[in-house]
């Protein structure tokens, strides 16, 4: 740590001895001993504290370019809008499509082939279906259908003979 050998610690206790004295010298020692420990304590927490800014930077500098690439993700979206993309596509073939047809104007009628006339009419001949469904079958026992008037006076005739 500071280039001290055996033989100058060796010195520096002998003066030490000489000049402090026996009985106090384990006192003074205890005490060098004592600074000793907090001097090396607060190194460790400077140590510590410069580490601890050091990783508070590093995640700074890390947060930095994770917000920077996440904004540069969400740039690269808004310029590739698949949407945008899509539309101007469908777009572009209408505007084709419409070209190709020409205005409502210049349009000519359509000449139907015989065959076609014929079932144009009998499409429009055909009788038009009811809009509301039929009413389910019901599934009770069916009802017997009304009596003829025929029937009817054939019935009390009959009985009016035997009885």
């Amino acid at each position: 740590m500071f280039d001290i050998s055996w033989t100058e610690f060796l010195l520096i206790g002998v003066i030490a001895l000489i000049v402090i004295g026996p009985k106090e010298l384990p006192a003074v020692m205890r005490t060098l001993g004592q600074w000793t420990r907090k001097i090396r304590g607060m190194a460790a927490d400077f140590q510590n504290q410069f580490q601890e800014a050091m990783r508070e930077a590093e995640m700074a500098d890390l947060k930095k370019q994770v917000d920077d690439m996440a904004q540069d993700v969400t740039e690269g979206f808004t310029k590739l809008d698949p949407v945008k993309s899509v539309r101007e596509s469908v777009e572009s073939i209408g505007k084709d499509f419409e070209k190709s047809l020409g205005s409502p104007a210049e349009e000519k009628p359509v000449e139907l082939k015989p065959e076609q006339q014929d079932l144009d009419s009998a499409a429009a001949a055909a009788p038009a279906l009811p809009e509301s469904d039929p009413p389910a079958p019901s599934l009770a026992a069916p009802t017997p259908e009304p009596a003829t008037a025929a029937a009817a006076a054939a019935e009390p005739a009959s009985t009016e003979r035997t009885g």
